[in-house]
């Protein structure tokens, strides 16, 4: 079983930067691929970006293409998000999952869930 917690979420201007963390418990992280997802007030949940387990691929929402990075260290169990050039709309509830699958999108591939971080961006 892998736990997940979050953590980097705040308030910034549009514009602005923020690093999103995600560490994993136990010794199976580099066993999942890892994704981010979002949530704003109101809408569904969306994908936002993934990695495979090793970090050789990264797939992104095209909403977010060019502005975020995601990334990982295996060793550390860690996960990151970095997300420059801020939007008011990237305004949501951040969270990383893991999943054994490829099929980014699709909510019912990820098998762990963290309890998300909040981000907001001001206009």
């Amino acid at each position: 079983q892998v736990q997940l917690v979050e953590s980097g979420g705040g308030v910034v201007q549009a514009g602005g930067s923020l690093r999103l963390s995600c560490a994993a418990s136990g010794r199976t992280f580099s066993s999942y691929n890892m994704a981010w997802f979002r949530q704003a007030p109101g809408k569904e949940r969306e994908f936002v970006a993934a990695i495979t387990r090793t970090g050789v691929s990264t797939y992104y929402a095209d909403s977010v293409k060019g502005r975020f990075t995601i990334s990982r260290d295996n060793a550390g169990n860690m996960l990151y998000l970095q997300m420059n050039s801020l939007k008011p709309e990237d305004t949501a509830v951040y969270y990383c999952a893991a999943s054994y699958g490829y099929n980014w999108y699709r909510l019912d591939q990820y098998v762990y869930w963290g309890q998300g971080t909040q981000v907001t961006v001001s206009s």
